[in-house]
Formats: C-alpha cells, structure tokens, sequence
C-alpha cells in the first residue's frame, strides 16, 4: 500500500462525501502522517496494526495533549481505518473499540449588550477599513455566524429586499439567516459605497468582504481587528470572532427564543450543541423564577391578577 497515495484518496473521500471543512482536513493530515513516521519507526505496516498498537501509539504521540486534541487524533485514526475497511484494503477495523477520551464541557466567552456596544463605538468608521470591519462585526452578532461563513459570503448570498442572508456552513450545509436592518443597511452602503474603490482580484469579484489587495480577508485578519478594537474599549475579556456568536444565541435565549429556533439561525445539527448557550443564562432564569414563581415570595403589586 502506498501510504500518501491512500491518505490522498482519503480526505477526498471524506471532502466529498462527509463535507469535511478545510480546517479539519489538515488537521486529520496531520495526525496521520504523524501516524505514519511512527508505524515507519517500529517497521509496521498500516493494514497491520492492532488495536494494542493504536492504544500505544495516542498515549506516545503527545503526552499532556488536551482532551479535544486527543479526540480529533482518535477520530482521524477512526475515519481512516473505516475507509480503508470500505476499500477492501483491510477485513477487521482496529479501531472500532479505540475509546475516545471524556470532553469537559466548558462555557464559552459572552460578550454583554453594553460591551458589544462599547466594542462597536471604539471603530473608527472614517477610514474605509472602519467602516468594513464595523460591518463585519455587526453581521457576525446579527447572525450568529462563524467567521469562515463571514468572509467566505458572496454577493449572490444576499437577498437585501428580504433581509436574508445565505450562510454556507459546515459540510456545505446551507441556511437562511434574518438580518435585521440596522446590520443590513451598513452592508448595503459597504458594497455600494466602499466596496468599489477597491481594486478586485479578478478571481474573487463574488466575495463580498475583501482586503486591500481586492482578495478575501483571512480568518487571522479578522481576529486581529476584534483584538485591537477590544483593547482600545477596554474590554479585559479574551474574545475572538466566535464571542459574536455566542453573545448572539446566549442574548436571543435570555430574551426567551426558544432553542430549537437558536439551532436553526446557527446551522447546529444537535440540539445538545445549542443547549451549552442556556447554561449561560443562569442569571436571567433565576430572575425569571424569582418574577413568576407563585411560591417565590414575591409580592403581587396593586393591579397585576394573582392566578
């Protein structure tokens, strides 16, 4: 078996038929050649390996590594062995029984209405580039949308009469997203106003978002405005792109959006990933019951009915 040849026909096979996003593929190419040196160190053969071997190899390769990294290393292997089982290169797949570690939950970074505005306020939108990444940043806490989904919108994605936006998400998934007014005005005078001056690439005259060399803005780019802008607010918070996202569901959850839209606006496909976001409303719930609760100890104020 030629190794790079199948690894090739592999994360082809995963791109094309599971929808595998860019970052994962190089992520998973990694793993594997990593894989690979070591199986080439012990003089054994892929279509060989035990699952002895790959208990050895996880606990090896990175000693301390994170959970998360460990399980991306673990579902790389898995992928990879189940191909080559459906490729008639192997009958047993050995990593059918490779256990994969237990993922701490975690709560992830919420940006708070008043920070956001803060955030916002600090842009100066007198230069061109202002007022693109003002717009950016608006459309990301408008629609809840990763930053890959950002700057990877095109000008065909854009309904403005309908105030919807095409996102193209993870695996080629699309979903349409409301955006409301304020958000899609800023983008309409950005594509008509400042979009034009610069000198477009020829090859990205769809993508709507571009940097001074008329190309896409990279992911890096992007996170590099956020940080400089939360600094000049005095945000003390560790934030990125994503904190947009989930300051948008945790806000429409405290405000009493129910969950099951929440995943739909953020192309989730298990309820159980959207469900993190209400952990983080604890806050509001507590008031909730304290407000509503008939065994609360609230008083009933002159006026309101007592059911």
């Amino acid at each position: 078996m030629n190794k790079e040849e199948v690894l090739k026909d592999f994360l082809e096979y995963l791109r094309l038929e599971k929808g595998l996003s860019q970052n994962t593929e190089n992520a998973y190419r990694r793993d594997l050649i990593n894989f690979f040196r070591w199986l080439d160190s012990l003089n054994k053969q892929v279509e060989s390996v035990t699952l002895t071997d790959l208990e050895q190899f996880i606990s090896e390769c990175a000693p301390g590594a994170k959970a998360s990294s460990t399980a991306r290393r673990i579902s790389a292997i898995r992928h990879f062995y189940k191909y080559l089982q459906l490729e008639e290169y192997i009958s047993d797949n050995p990593s059918e029984l490779l256990e994969l570690p237990k993922l701490e939950k975690y709560l992830p970074e919420v940006l708070s209405v008043h920070e956001i505005n803060q955030l916002i306020a600090a842009i100066d939108v007198s230069t061109d580039e202002g007022f693109r990444n003002k717009t950016m940043i608006e459309l990301l806490y408008a629609t809840g949308m990763r930053v890959s989904e950002l700057i990877s919108l095109r000008l065909s994605d854009l309904y403005i009469e309908e105030s919807l936006v095409k996102v193209t998400g993870k695996g080629n998934k699309q979903r349409f997203v409301p955006v409301h007014r304020g958000a899609m005005d800023l983008l309409t005078i950005y594509i008509r106003d400042i979009r034009p001056k610069t000198a477009i690439n020829k090859k990205s005259e769809n993508f709507i978002f571009l940097n001074r060399r008329g190309v896409p803005l990279s992911r890096v780019m992007v996170f590099t405005f956020i940080k400089t802008y939360a600094k000049l607010s005095g945000i003390k918070k560790s934030i990125s792109p994503h904190t947009f996202r989930h300051s948008f569901a945790t806000h429409l959850i405290e405000a009493g959006a129910d969950l099951r839209s929440v995943q739909d606006l953020l192309g989730h496909e298990s309820i159980l990933t959207t469900e993190i976001y209400t952990h983080l409303s604890h806050k509001h719930l507590r008031k909730m019951i304290h407000m509503y609760h008939p065994r609360s100890g609230r008083k009933v104020k002159s006026g309101e009915k007592d059911n």
